[in-house]
């Protein structure tokens, strides 16, 4: 029996349309069950994980008394040696008694004379796509205080910015925890949140790059400035320093801070412990371009500074100047 093409067509129409739709139904589940996938982050690490990284709360020394003897005894050997090594190598690179003595405090540096305190500050560089700037402030706009305002995070927002003048369409924010303990326990607990899933699967889109690192103040500043409301802009100043030079920046600086306190605000001053090391943040307040032109002037009058300049200059490789404006949900703003 002969088929007319009228109805061949219709016939092949229904059976390319059913498939179609069920396609498409396919790629949707697919596409939300994508959506829902996660990528290792620190939510898959509890905080305090049951302390088998420390010492007190190893084995103690009845546990298993017949096993593992051998392994101890060779353990106890390798560390023997390890030492014994260490020692023989500090002895030829620092030579004298003293020189060790120097080398000691020289290592313990880090821990009792530059940082200041028990805080943990981050600071997140987030590269936005140019067309997505005023989505992009609405997003974290809504986000950022909230997290902020939660008792149960260990952080508060020291402030967000948006830069106007060097590296443009980037966004800063520095956040404030309650020690390394106080960043990962609020990090795990806001990233449980499907609130905070949904704010990271918006924000991906409309971000070119985004970087962070964390930071601990210099014990000469004194401590973060406190939300304020001074008026004007703000000036990141970042340093990559040679690499094994930050304490002689620290005691070079020290000396040249009081120089810039009686001419310019300033609001916190930090170096970083994980991401980029090596580097050193500055962050101060003007009222404008002009004010800072002329607060810069005033620092070459004082005694000190020029010193202060022709010290730490020799120490780095790298440095940028970046003006911020606040955004309108930051704690320190205009």
């Amino acid at each position: 029996m002969m088929v007319s093409r009228e109805l061949f067509c219709r016939v092949n129409a229904s059976v390319f349309n059913r498939m179609f739709h069920s396609q498409k139904r396919n790629l949707s589940v697919s596409t939300a069950l994508w959506s829902t996938k996660r990528i290792p982050s620190l939510a898959d690490v509890p905080p305090h994980d049951d302390g088998r990284y420390f010492q007190q709360n190893r084995p103690s020394e009845g546990d298993n008394k017949n096993e593992g003897n051998d392994q101890e005894s060779d353990n106890s050997t390798l560390v023997s040696h390890q030492s014994t090594a260490n020692s023989l190598i500090k002895s030829f690179l620092y030579g004298s008694e003293e020189s060790r003595k120097d080398q000691e405090k020289l290592e313990r540096s880090y821990s009792t004379q530059l940082m200041r305190g028990k805080y943990v500050h981050e600071i997140a560089f987030h590269k936005v796509k140019p067309e997505c700037g005023p989505e992009y402030v609405d997003l974290i706009s809504d986000v950022y205080p909230q997290i902020a305002a939660d008792p149960l995070n260990k952080c508060h927002l020291v402030g967000s910015w948006r830069t106007v003048v060097g590296d443009i369409d980037t966004f800063v924010h520095i956040w404030e925890y309650k020690g390394y303990s106080g960043f990962h326990e609020t990090y795990y607990r806001i990233h449980q949140e499907p609130k905070f899933i949904k704010y990271l699967n918006d924000l991906r889109p409309l971000l070119q790059s985004r970087s962070t690192e964390l930071m601990q103040e210099f014990s000469f500043w004194g401590g973060t400035a406190a939300p304020r409301h001074l008026g004007g802009i703000f000036e990141l100043r970042s340093y990559n320093l040679m690499p094994g030079r930050l304490l002689e920046w620290e005691s070079s600086w020290k000396k040249g801070i009081e120089c810039r306190r009686q001419v310019m605000e300033p609001v916190g001053a930090w170096f970083t412990q994980l991401g980029e090391l090596n580097r050193v943040h500055h962050l101060w307040q003007f009222a404008d371009l002009e004010h800072r032109k002329v607060s810069r002037e005033k620092c070459w009058e004082l005694p000190g500074w020029a010193d202060n300049v022709h010290d730490t200059v020799e120490l780095i490789y790298h440095m940028q100047a970046n003006i911020l404006v606040a955004l309108p949900f930051s704690p320190l703003k205009v």
